[in-house]
């Protein structure tokens, strides 16, 4: 999930992924923590593909721009792109948020590969993994479909 700068620390303590990149303020604040504990760890940044105000990550108009910046970060690496897709069980609503990710992710491997690393594209969760699959997705996060329901609804994290 969305991670706060305060919480830095416990993610260059434990973490090898980190999935949620999502600003330049905390590429910083992990950068710092990471360099100071002389590791370095795989990051994807998060796009917000479903347009969702609930929902963290950047417009996919400034991946980009936050891109050409994560090379100052020599503790990163960047891997790929994450989203979640629209919280739904109507596959034309959330088939769109898979295709503009791996768009993205093809404009930008395209015009400048080094800025995307290996290209991979973290989508699909246990409700929408095989979508996800069939539109590209190099990685996908399974937690319920392996441990089991969460004890806090879903209606939590996706309102609406």
């Amino acid at each position: 999930g969305h991670l706060q700068t305060n919480k830095a620390k416990d993610v260059a303590a434990f973490a090898d992924e980190f999935q949620a990149l999502d600003s330049l303020r905390v590429a910083e604040a992990l950068d710092r923590r990471l360099q100071a504990a002389g590791r370095s760890i795989d990051v994807y940044v998060q796009v917000n593909t479903s347009d969702e105000d609930s929902k963290y990550g950047l417009d996919p108009s400034d991946v980009r721009d936050l891109l050409t910046q994560l090379p100052n970060y020599s503790a990163l690496r960047v891997r790929g792109l994450m989203t979640l897709a629209l919280f739904s069980d109507d596959v034309d609503r959330v088939r769109p948020c898979f295709q503009l990710l791996r768009s993205l992710r093809d404009q930008i491997r395209e015009e400048t590969p080094d800025l995307i690393g290996d290209g991979g594209l973290s989508m699909g969760m246990s409700g929408d993994y095989e979508l996800a699959i069939e539109e590209g997705s190099t990685c996908v996060r399974v937690g319920q479909a392996i441990f089991g329901a969460r004890a806090t609804p879903d209606s939590m994290y996706w309102p609406g």
